[in-house]
């Protein structure tokens, strides 16, 4: 009977010893988190990890344990040999001088002369015995990580961990659960099974961020018993979800939370066009006491939890027939081209664009139409 996928990867865990933990080039907080959780997690086990860490700005170095070894650049990941073939001549002695701009290596033979064809230069196995790739669907998402460093990709075992349905398998191990409200409660349920007792406190408390932040607090469509069940576990192990909540969300007051929650709430995305968008009415502001005003910062938080996506989308009544919407694409820098297709008016990072006389369900096919075109 094939192992599992959870199966095969704890085997291959077992059996490496240098592990490189990866997510995409621009990172969910869900993916920079279950990076994090995993570093430690594997630490407590007795592996070596390494996070690779392309992103600037961290939102959670000011409450999160961080994991020991983070990496921007990839370097020294392998060694390579200069062998010198002793059958004929003896090596009796040798020495190194590093100047400036070469390295050189003095050799003391049993015979004065060198024959060249007694050299030669072999690549060495790279020092990681296992990659693992988080939230990503291939590995063009790692971005130039993956065409500077091809031969690793190639020679390394890769666990590709996600939870999107347009996963390309692309790993020796793929464990792809669509079926996950985030990749944390993916790694939470592998740690479970796993090794239970081996969770520590800072494994927890990364995963539960996670969580929380995927899901907006429990608010979107993805979250599932299944969710609330791995929190608990979670917060068993020592998590603390207020601590969580108020460092995640500590700019944000209670009424912009029950807006966020609203736009979470009704979140929708089409895999095959890339496209996360809500709808928000007249009456969801009346309830959580905000204003449109609000929304940006809304659209900011869906993007930051899709970053398979390309067009991130809050469409809204301003009357019963006159509907807004606000764009955002994955690329702040091309909106003028998207403002060429839409109309509209760029206002900092996203795009406004007015539906007059038409209500929301209009406004909303109409959009999506000119997006997927």
């Amino acid at each position: 009977m094939p192992l599992s996928s959870q199966d095969q990867l704890k085997k291959q865990i077992d059996a490496a010893e240098n592990i490189l933990i990866l997510t995409a080039e621009k990172p969910s907080r869900d993916a920079r988190a279950a990076s994090w959780a995993l570093a430690h997690f594997l630490k407590s086990i007795g592996k070596d990890a390494t996070v690779f860490d392309q992103s600037e700005t961290n939102e959670f170095q000011s409450f999160l344990v961080a994991p020991e070894k983070r990496e921007k650049e990839i370097k020294g990941a392998r060694d390579f040999v200069l062998s010198f073939d002793t059958t004929r001549n003896k090596i009796i002695d040798f020495r190194t001088e590093n100047k400036i701009d070469k390295f050189e290596i003095y050799l003391t033979t049993e015979r004065d002369a060198i024959d060249p064809r007694d050299f030669s230069f072999i690549p060495a196995k790279f020092k990681y015995d296992l990659l693992i790739v988080l939230g990503c669907q291939n590995l063009e998402h790692l971005g130039e990580l993956s065409v500077k460093n091809s031969d690793l990709f190639f020679e390394v075992p890769i666990a590709n961990i996600d939870i999107s349905s347009a996963n390309e398998n692309f790993g020796q191990i793929n464990l792809v659960d669509v079926t996950a409200s985030s990749l944390s409660e993916t790694l939470a349920d592998f740690f479970k099974k796993y090794r239970e007792k081996e969770t520590e406190k800072e494994t927890a408390q990364s995963l539960l961020a996670g969580v929380i932040s995927a899901t907006g607090n429990f608010q979107s469509r993805a979250t599932t018993p299944r969710t609330f069940l791995a929190a608990s576990w979670l917060i068993e192990k020592g998590a603390n979800q207020q601590e969580i909540v108020r460092n995640l969300f500590k700019t944000q007051s209670f009424a912009f939370m029950k807006l966020w929650g609203r736009a979470m709430a009704r979140l929708q995305w089409d895999e095959k066009t890339k496209i996360a968008w809500s709808t928000l009415a007249l009456e969801d502001f009346v309830q959580s006491r905000t204003k449109p005003e609000d929304l940006p910062l809304v659209l900011e938080k869906i993007k930051d939890n899709f970053s398979a996506g390309k067009y991130f989308v809050i469409l809204y009544s301003e009357t019963l027939e006159k509907s807004v919407a606000l764009v955002r694409n994955s690329d702040a820098e091309s909106l003028k081209n998207l403002q060429k297709n839409l109309g509209g008016e760029i206002k900092n990072n996203h795009l406004e664009v007015v539906f007059e006389e038409k209500n929301i369900l209009e406004a909303e096919k109409e959009l999506l139409e000119k997006l997927g075109e």
